[in-house]
């Protein structure tokens, strides 16, 4: 199990639906990659007066990033965009990793990334603006995206639960992120 996906969960949220969406992708990719989760929540605002020296916490992102061989977004909309806290992560992560060359590289340098969302309304907009931002960041964009909506008793249980459609998109999207990888 050599390849290496890295998961990103964009809402903080313990037990998010987005958590539990990238839980159902994880255990599509359990026999053919080693997938680990992002912990970015102590990552400050960016600010260019912190870029220097490189803050432990920043230098622990980037190697996990570095490290892994894809990267996938798990992405709820908030006000029909990218939340605030997973931007700023991106913003930090598209950062050269030499400052003295700052159209260097970065830890998202070519990386393949992909993207789902659980929300109940804009994805469309949303996956414009991650079709729009990872290019520019220098990423390698996997599409499909997957979308899917929060089901009414989640509001109740706590439990997202997933249409025989959206479960197949999603094993499309991980296959096609695995072939991708070879």
């Amino acid at each position: 199990m050599s390849k290496k996906i890295l998961f990103i969960v964009g809402s903080l949220r313990k037990g998010s639906f987005n958590h539990q969406l990238a839980k159902e992708a994880e255990s599509l990719l359990a026999t053919q990659a080693q997938v680990t989760y992002l912990d970015y929540t102590q990552v400050p605002v960016f600010s260019q007066d912190l870029e220097t020296p490189t803050l432990p916490v920043l230098e622990q992102v980037r190697q996990e990033v570095l490290n892994a061989d894809a990267i996938w977004i798990f992405s709820p909309v908030y006000n029909f965009s990218i939340p605030g806290p997973l931007k700023n992560l991106l913003d930090w992560l598209s950062r050269a990793l030499d400052l003295s060359e700052t159209r260097g590289p970065s830890a998202l340098q070519d990386k393949l990334v992909t993207v789902s969302s659980v929300a109940n309304a804009g994805h469309d907009n949303l996956f414009a603006q991650y079709r729009d931002l990872l290019p520019f960041i220098r990423t390698q964009v996997v599409e499909p995206f997957t979308a899917t909506t929060v089901n009414l008793s989640a509001w109740e249980t706590g439990q997202l639960e997933l249409s025989p459609e959206t479960k197949k998109e999603l094993q499309t999207q991980a296959k096609t992120l695995l072939e991708t990888i070879n």
